[in-house]
């Protein structure tokens, strides 16, 4: 009886890794004899990519203290009013000193850090600077996949600058838009997206960090579980508690358990625990919607307690159309809405303008569908689909 060798260590990596984890250890093949083949093609593993993501540091506030030097070594925030119930779009790191974030009220970020200089948004400004930002970029590689006006990933894989090192790359992309704009960014370079983002965090601001393909897995067994991408508060205590605080932790679970806590999102936890991550960068990526979302410790009780965390939801949600400049492509507005039972309905209307009267109205459609207390919150936008081009087109 002749038997096959399975694929070696180097082309079938993934593949074992997720056996093993699927069904407990990986497959016993027929041991009589063995036979050398070429593995299969859907087991060999690509080469590695080389993908950069880069990340202004404090985009907006930079480039108002760019623009006037007498605001250096202060607490910058860009926001709107605190008199006018406004929220902090972004802030320095002499603001985040006292505790100021992105997304906190004005009023409450002036009451952490008096002295703080609240900025209103000069769009403009950061659309020229977003512009310059894009066209380095673009001096490296086409693959380039904006996510903001000051985030993108790039794909450097087959780019021959700096003789072929991403590391080198990233490096003098962040020397020329410190030359060139006059403000900093911050990058992260590893086989995939999912790890890149994580990496251009890792030493904020003004510096890059490296995760090479071999450094991936331990890199990413170390993580809490706070940090992958879609655990949020609730998510990662409730993974807190049943005893996972790490992507090591995490190992441990099955795919079929993970999906029977998590649902579908189980399923991509599995992949990330393990610095899987297949996404390709999309220069043509198209963005058709905008929106943000909540999961409460308690649940909301009845519509009135629904008020204020939609007043929320909604001021998060014009931040983040403000930073994607995509508030000329709305179409329509949407609420999401999660009950107790695990119920889930979403309302929408027509709509070019984000009000909160609006979203008031949505919610109380919603809510009439169930008519119980609510785990989920959410609030969007649709955006003109063949506007998509026209959106991307500022960076250009």
């Amino acid at each position: 009886m002749v038997c096959r060798t399975p694929p070696n260590r180097h082309s079938g990596s993934i593949f074992f890794a997720l056996q093993k984890a699927v069904t407990g250890g990986p497959r016993r093949f027929c041991s009589v004899k063995y036979e050398r083949v070429h593995p299969p093609l859907s087991f060999v593993t690509p080469r590695p990519r080389k993908i950069i993501h880069c990340d202004c540091d404090c985009f907006y506030a930079a480039v108002e203290t760019r623009d006037d030097p007498s605001l250096r070594g202060k607490p910058v925030a860009v926001g709107g009013r605190a008199d006018q119930r406004g929220v902090v779009a972004t802030c320095n790191y002499e603001a985040r000193h006292f505790g100021v974030r992105s997304a906190m009220a004005t009023a409450q970020a002036v009451q952490r850090c008096p002295d703080l200089i609240v900025l209103p948004p000069t769009m403009e400004k950061y659309r020229v600077a977003s512009r310059q930002i894009l066209a380095i970029y673009r001096d490296y590689t086409d693959l380039v996949e904006p996510l903001s006006l000051d985030e993108a990933y790039l794909d450097v894989s087959d780019a021959r600058h700096c003789h072929g090192s991403a590391t080198l790359m990233a490096r003098e992309i962040r020397a020329r838009i410190a030359a060139d704009v006059g403000i900093t960014a911050s990058a992260g370079i590893a086989p995939n997206k999912f790890v890149a983002k994580i990496a251009s965090d890792w030493n904020k601001p003004d510096g890059q960090h490296v995760v090479l393909p071999e450094q991936v897995d331990a890199f990413v067994a170390a993580l809490q579980v706070k940090k992958l991408f879609g655990v949020g508060a609730v998510t990662a205590a409730k993974l807190n508690r049943l005893g996972a605080s790490t992507c090591a932790d995490l190992r441990s679970w099955s795919l079929l358990e993970l999906q029977q806590h998590f649902g579908k999102f189980g399923t991509r936890l599995f992949e990330l625990v393990r610095g899987i991550d297949l996404r390709e960068v999309c220069s043509d990526r198209e963005r058709k919607s905008i929106s943000v979302e909540e999961t409460y410790n308690q649940d909301l009780p009845d519509l009135a307690a629904c008020a204020a965390p939609m007043r929320t939801l909604v001021e998060q949600l014009v931040l983040r159309v403000q930073r994607n400049d995509a508030a000329r492509f709305i179409c329509k507005l949407t609420v999401k809405i999660r009950f107790a039972d695990f119920r889930q309905t979403s309302v929408e209307c027509l709509g070019t303008g984000i009000e909160l009267q609006t979203f008031r109205h949505l919610l109380e459609t919603g809510f009439a569908r169930g008519m119980q207390p609510v785990r989920l919150l959410g609030a969007g936008v649709r955006l003109e689909e063949e506007e998509s081009e026209q959106q991307l087109g500022l960076f250009e």
